[in-house]
């Protein structure tokens, strides 16, 4: 990446598109076509774009988000909003949650922000439709102090106590909190025996030494969770400390009261770290030279069938180096879930086993927010989240697809103005056939820049997967439907057609669909990074 070049206008830069300073700067033949979600840090729209900037899609909110935003199977859109807080003031400080239907009808939101607590970042909509939500409450002085904290370490009077609520959306605006997770519960300390949570750092992974700052100020915000992210399979969830340049894994299978205490669950560690990475001076199993994240953002495991499934992929910004990378690590363990500890040296890896930087390091550094993730040809899409500027790479690191988000903090962008104050948080990009798709009008309409120039940019076509022999019999059925082809099937589901997801089955030729309705469905048929999708009638 070149955001130098980008910056000043991209004056050298011999790409496609390359009179372009805003929108789509190049759309080269081995990138991934697809729709990428964009939700602009100071704007209350997000888009769904195609390749060359074209809006697919729009939905309009009254706030601008607070970080994240989800575009659900179905079609809906769950986001954060940002709404006035006095008392909690860090940045990504949200405190609303809204669901919007495809059609930008609010059909749900609720609001957790007081004097003491509030929703912050991130959220991620879970399987069952329920939401994990992050937020912080407000620990006082004198109960920070008899938790173990340091009371020359309390600047501001008062200690964030990250938590994680799991949320049953009710009604149009209220939840029922049925799990939830604090980090007040999982705490240690050396420095005060007669206070609460006093033990060796060293000899406890599991637990969060609270006088630990990673050389920071001693602030309220002391932990700075910028993420959270989940594994159906391994029923865990993954935690992001800016501050403490931290990754935690813990487990979601407990109940609430389980979560609170170091028993229970899939797991029997409660509420415990199950795993953690990328600072292990934090647990007394290294020193600063040891650290190998910096203030990282939005780790999350790569999904199944896609190149490296099962690992993690993080942003790690690496403010205190100066550039930026994106880091795939492979967390060792004993069983699925089950992770291997050192006595000596802590959790492993000693490194990342995939790195990309820019050939010239410095010209990739976003000291804030950013994403990386695969896609389903192997390509790894980046965001550079201070710059707007969104870049995939193939798989030998070459540039093949660049946007520049053109919503800023002064409005729309004109092509040719040179970009600022146009941030975002993630990017993430959709395949053609993602159910949320199916049965929509995706015309594209205009790219969102003003007096745009798409002259040189085309929507580049894919040649599709051709599946052996595929016959699915019989069709129309009201018992059994046969799928028969020499490739080997991974995954099997079955859509309704407003995208419901409602039976997936995995690596079998055969599935029972007499317990659906009658009508119309839509089968998507997995074989490795590759999908199609046909109609069946149950009858």
């Amino acid at each position: 990446m070149k955001k130098l070049l980008l910056l000043l206008n991209f004056f050298f830069c011999l790409t496609l598109l390359s009179q372009n300073t805003v929108g789509t700067i190049r759309n080269d033949s081995g990138s991934y076509n697809g729709y990428t979600l964009l939700y602009p840090a100071n704007s209350t729209e997000t888009y769904l774009i195609n390749n060359c900037g074209e809006v697919i899609h729009q939905w309009t909110s009254t706030y601008t988000p607070a970080a994240s935003a989800y575009l659900l199977e179905n079609g809906n859109l769950l986001r954060t909003g940002k709404i006035s807080n006095s008392d909690i003031t860090f940045g990504g400080v949200g405190g609303k949650i809204e669901l919007f239907d495809w059609n930008n009808t609010l059909l749900w939101e609720y609001t957790y922000s007081s004097a003491t607590v509030s929703q912050h970042h991130d959220i991620f909509p879970l399987p069952n439709g329920n939401i994990l939500m992050l937020a912080v409450s407000t620990m006082t002085e004198a109960e920070a102090i008899q938790a173990g904290r340091d009371p020359f370490m309390l600047s501001e009077g008062k200690l964030f106590n990250e938590q994680i609520l799991e949320l049953e959306p009710v009604g149009m605006n209220q939840a029922n909190v049925v799990w939830e997770w604090n980090i007040k519960n999982h705490l240690i300390q050396d420095i005060d025996a007669s206070k609460d949570n006093f033990g060796v750092v060293a000899e406890n992974p599991q637990l969060l030494d609270i006088n630990y700052l990673n050389d920071a100020n001693p602030i309220a915000n002391w932990l700075h969770i910028n993420s959270i992210q989940y594994n159906e399979t391994l029923d865990q969830i993954v935690l992001s400390s800016r501050i403490l340049s931290e990754i935690y894994i813990i487990d979601h299978s407990t109940t609430t009261e389980q979560a609170a205490t170091n028993s229970g669950g899939i797991y029997g560690k409660g509420g415990d770290f199950l795993y953690r990475w990328g600072n292990p001076e934090a647990y007394g199993k290294g020193t600063s030279t040891d650290r190998t994240l910096f203030s990282q953002h939005y780790p999350h495991w790569i999904p199944d069938g896609f190149t490296d499934a099962g690992k993690i992929i993080l942003f790690n910004n690496g403010n205190s180096r100066a550039y930026s990378s994106v880091d795939i690590i492979n967390p060792p363990v004993s069983a699925p879930g089950v992770y291997i500890y050192d006595e000596t040296t802590g959790y492993g890896p000693t490194a990342a086993e995939w790195i990309y930087t820019d050939p010239e390091p410095t010209d990739l550094f976003s000291s804030i927010l950013s994403s990386g993730e695969r896609l389903p040809n192997g390509n790894t899409l980046i965001c550079d989240g201070d710059s707007g500027y969104f870049f995939e790479i193939d798989t030998n690191n070459t540039i093949v697809w660049e946007y520049v988000n053109p919503d800023a903090a002064s409005g729309i962008l004109t092509q040719g103005d040179t970009p600022t104050a146009n941030l975002t948080f993630r990017a993430k990009k959709f395949s053609e056939d993602y159910p949320a798709f199916f049965g929509r009008d995706l015309t594209p309409g205009d790219p969102i820049e003003l007096n745009p120039d798409l002259s040189e940019c085309t929507i580049l076509s894919t040649p599709e997967f051709v599946f052996d022999e595929l016959i699915i019999h019989p069709n129309p059925s009201s018992h059994i439907l046969n799928i028969k082809t020499n490739n080997t099937i991974d995954k099997i589901e079955l859509y309704d057609l407003v995208g419901h997801l409602v039976l997936s089955v995995k690596a079998n030729k055969q599935i029972d669909i007499s317990h659906l309705s009658n009508g119309l469905y839509l089968t998507r048929i997995i074989s490795g990074n590759h999908s199609i999708t046909k109609k069946i009638i149950k009858n």
